[in-house]
């Protein structure tokens, strides 16, 4: 039997009583009237009186405040099923303005019509990440930088001056507090499943909402404030997230495939069939929000078995951290161990490699992250970032099915996805993106002979402006360092007609950036040199673009004949240095790569020499940094520029002779 059949709960046995049985033990029945007006508003005095404190020091104590509150959702839950959609509409909608996401809340009206467990906890996710992004704009009315944790933002003295300490309290027990019930973790950290999630929590979170939304409202009026709403985060590149094909016989398999594979627990399978069933339905935010904590439970599973460590499975007490992605994706374990879950990974740098692309790297999509905090405007969450979610789940479930099911994996269907899985590569790491710069910036320095130019007889009208000898010793000196660079670069690459331009050609970078280049669990030092090497490439781009957008104004300028003398003689100067200028930036992008496909091996470095070599890279930001402002429209120092450029090219040439950068350690 799979490890994944015999597990029944992965609620730690007090959190399991906390969350499913503690509430139900007080039997009164609670009369709605109690805390509701005539009117429809929530009367909090009611609500707070059920908070209990401890005797020691007056803080909330959570096993009698949850006893308490039973009842009282109970009532909630009862009343909300009195109603019809309409009248909840008529009499709440307005109380849910505040949260930016009214029609989230009116949906969960919805499910706890008919309490379909599944559904029950999806409506929860959704709802107290809402109510996070909404409770942090409040915030901000108070305080410039909002906590990006749920309990730091509760525990507030911020908000409990807009809703009181009290009303505060209340929603403690429910969310926020390892100590409550913790509904929100639970869940999204895929621990709960559907059928351990009672639904009158989810009503009492959906009506103190609507009573927060009273309370705000009589603040704003007597403080004259506004409340703000933080934008959406929007995903741009969604070309970038394309890796796994999908289509609709590969999810006809992938519904059989969550019945038979041992990375789906059985207590979890309602979640999978729901997530397949409202992809097909284009509800894309539903379908990841469902599927992460999924893949996070499923890989928790993995990792605690191979880790020994089967206790981890289950939700930590209040005194202990969860086992999170975080965790799980780690090179070692919190005792310094390393962690054996890549080991198990049929494709370990491919699975961690998108997990970390998806969710941890600050310049990728981050998921989980911002759709747990409401980042996100769940009605336009894109179909690409969904089908991404979904074609890595089923690749998981492929790999860890039974071994009668290996025929699937080579089905012809299957395949194609498979294949997709092993062949991918990290799109986010600091690496990758580096990558994409210096691509970026070499298809911006090809478009300088494009530029329009004024012919040479009319330039040399000029007087006191002839050709000058430097732009050759600077083309020289450029030659002379790449032959010293020859070695270092793929052979089928190198001309020998005009070494300068065949060699920084841009189909020498694409080869270059095309070599793997490892990006899991990359060291210090390693990311500390991607770092400025990015900065340099940065303002390398910054130079091409200011000299492309400055000789297209100029040259305008000209034929209009509204150029002043010095302005002239200033254009002829531009016009000299772009001859320079375009095979020294492409060295840059050369150098720049040929460090990056060498990077690893800076950790062969003594401190003493990696010191030494940062300072040189340093040294190289710090000249295209000038470069940067010599050329910018205010600037135009171009004889500065070409100074500049032959003490940095003379540098250049010292640290090649003496065999000081990655590339000589690499070789």
């Amino acid at each position: 039997m799979a490890l994944s059949d015999s597990v029944t709960t992965c609620l730690s046995q007090p959190v399991h009583y906390a969350i499913c049985r503690l509430g139900f033990e007080k039997k009164d029945t609670y009369d709605i009237n109690n805390i509701l007006s005539g009117n429809g508003e929530v009367c909090w005095q009611a609500v707070t009186e059920h908070v209990c404190y401890l005797e020691s020091d007056q803080s909330v104590d959570y096993i009698k405040s949850i006893r308490s509150l039973g009842p009282v959702c109970e009532s909630v839950n009862l009343y909300f099923k009195s109603l019809t959609k309409e009248q909840f509409v008529i009499q709440y909608a307005s109380w849910f303005h505040w949260t930016n996401c009214t029609e989230v809340f009116l949906g969960v009206f919805d499910v706890l019509q008919y309490t379909q467990a599944t559904e029950v906890a999806l409506g929860l996710m959704k709802l107290t990440s809402c109510l996070e992004r909404a409770l942090g704009d409040v915030y901000l009315l108070k305080s410039n930088d909002c906590p990006f944790l749920l309990r730091d933002l509760l525990a507030s003295e911020q908000l409990a001056d807009v809703f009181g300490q009290a009303v505060m309290n209340v929603l403690r027990v429910f969310i926020g507090s390892p100590h409550g019930l913790n509904l929100r973790n639970v869940l999204w950290h895929g621990f709960a499943s559907p059928q351990e999630i009672p639904a009158k929590y989810c009503a009492m979170l959906l009506f103190l909402t609507a009573g927060l939304g009273q309370l705000l409202q009589t603040y704003l009026l007597q403080t004259k404030c506004v409340l703000v709403h933080r934008p959406y985060v929007i995903f741009i590149s969604l070309e970038e997230l394309d890796a796994f094909p999908l289509n609709n016989e590969i999810l006809s398999i992938a519904e059989e495939l969550v019945k038979l594979s041992s990375f789906v627990l059985k207590t979890m399978l309602p979640f999978w069939i729901a997530a397949l069933a409202a992809f097909k339905q284009s509800r894309y935010a539903d379908t990841v929000i469902l599927l992460l904590p999924q893949l996070e439970v499923g890989l928790r599973l993995l990792f605690t078995t191979t880790n020994k460590c089967p206790n981890r499975l289950l939700t930590a007490e209040s005194s202990a951290l969860y086992t999170t992605f975080d965790e799980m994706l780690a090179k070692h374990l919190d005792n310094e161990e390393v962690n054996q879950l890549p080991v198990v990974l049929e494709e370990p740098a491919m699975a961690s490699d998108f997990l970390w692309d998806f969710l941890n790297h600050q310049e990728g999509p981050r998921i989980r992250d911002r759709l747990s905090h409401g980042e996100i405007n769940l009605e336009t969450f894109p179909r690409e970032v969904a089908n991404q979610i979904v074609g890595f789940a089923i690749t998981i479930l492929c790999r860890f099915s039974d071994e009668d099911m290996f025929s699937l994996k080579e089905h012809m269907v299957i395949k194609p996805l498979m294949n997709c899985a092993s062949c991918y590569r990290s799109r986010f790491h600091p690496i990758s993106r580096l990558k994409k710069q210096v691509l970026e910036c070499m298809k911006s320095i090809h478009l300088w002979p494009e530029l329009p130019t004024v012919p040479e007889e009319q330039v040399k009208t000029i007087k006191g402006l002839e050709g000058n000898a430097e732009d050759n010793t600077l083309i020289l000196m450029i030659s002379e360092i790449i032959s010293q660079l020859q070695y270092y670069m793929p052979q089928n690459c190198c001309g020998s007609d005009d070494p300068v331009n065949s060699v920084l050609a841009e189909r020498l970078l694409m080869e270059l950036c095309d070599t793997h280049i490892c990006t899991l669990y990359s060291p210090r030092p390693v990311l500390e040199v991607v770092v400025v090497l990015r900065k340099i490439s940065t303002q390398c781009h910054q130079v091409s673009q200011q000299v492309i957008a400055g000789a297209g104004l100029r040259y305008t300028q000209w034929v209009n004949k509204t150029l002043r003398s010095r302005q002239r003689h200033n254009y002829r100067r531009m016009l000299n240095s772009i001859k320079f200028l375009s095979p020294v930036l492409r060295l840059m992008l050369l150098l720049i790569t040929l460090e990056l496909v060498s990077v690893h091996s800076v950790c062969e470095k003594n401190p003493s020499d990696y010191q030494q070599y940062l300072k040189f890279l340093k040294s190289v930001l710090q000249y295209t940094e000038n470069l940067v402002t010599y050329t910018s429209p205010e600037k135009n120092k171009w004889d500065e520029t070409m100074e500049l450029t032959k003490k940095t090219l003379i540098k250049i040439r010292k640290i090649c002779d003496r065999k000081l950068m990655l590339m000589h350690l690499a070789a």
